[in-house]
């Protein structure tokens, strides 16, 4: 009984076909330049408070949170501030149920959850 060698050749090529798929690293791997990336920002505590106040600084300080982080930038925030400015004089003025709903539509128009 004769025994074939084609298994054992077979074998060998795949072996050495699968070696030319491997990636190769042919040197360290660098972070590409740009600015700083920010620490991680330990747990934000929210304001408390009920009714117009209270959410209106919760949702100044979430806004404080993200220009800090990064994660707005600069002329997003001004715009979202004035909308938070006006929901605080609605707040002010005694209009408690306008102010919520002035912060509810600038979350939703800003893709905040809780709008």
């Amino acid at each position: 009984m004769r025994h074939s060698a084609l298994p054992a050749v077979t074998l060998a090529l795949a072996a050495a076909l699968a070696g030319c798929n491997a990636a190769r690293q042919t040197g360290p791997v660098i972070d590409p330049p740009g600015p700083p990336r920010p620490a991680p920002a330990a747990q934000q505590t929210l304001p408390e408070g009920a009714g117009c106040s209270g959410a209106i600084a919760r949702y100044r300080s979430v806004m404080e949170n993200d220009l800090s982080m990064g994660h707005v930038n600069q002329s997003v925030y001004s715009q979202i501030q004035g909308e938070i400015s006006e929901a605080a004089a609605a707040c002010s003025a005694g209009q408690d149920a306008r102010a919520v709903s002035l912060v509810r539509a600038s979350k939703t128009r800003h893709g905040y959850p809780g709008g």
